[in-house]
Parts: C-alpha cells; sequence; structure tokens
C-alpha cells in the first residue's frame, strides 16, 4: 500500500463522515419540523388536555 492510497482512505473516510453528520442533521430537522406541525395543526390547547 502506498502513501497515496493512505491519503485516499483518510479521504474518503472524511468525506463518508461528513455526509453521515449532514443526513444526521437533516433527519434531526425533518423530525422536529414535523413535530411542530403536528403541534401546529393540533392547535395550542393540546397540552391542556387534563391527564
Amino acid at each position: 500500500m502506498s502513501d497515496n492510497d493512505d491519503h485516499n482512505d483518510k479521504d474518503y473516510k472524511k468525506r463518508q463522515r461528513m455526509r453521515s453528520i449532514a443526513i444526521a442533521l437533516a433527519l434531526g430537522l425533518l423530525i422536529v419540523l414535523f413535530y411542530a406541525a403536528t403541534i401546529v395543526r393540533l392547535g395550542g390547547n393540546v397540552f391542556n388536555r387534563p391527564m
């Protein structure tokens, strides 16, 4: 294995990690968006119900 192969492997792993982080952030944003949309559709009084 040459130095060039090591460098390419490190670059690949770095790109893969950055892509994974971007996907995780997008998924988290989507979850927050769905949660907010649900609260808006149900109305603010959804929290004032008797338990």
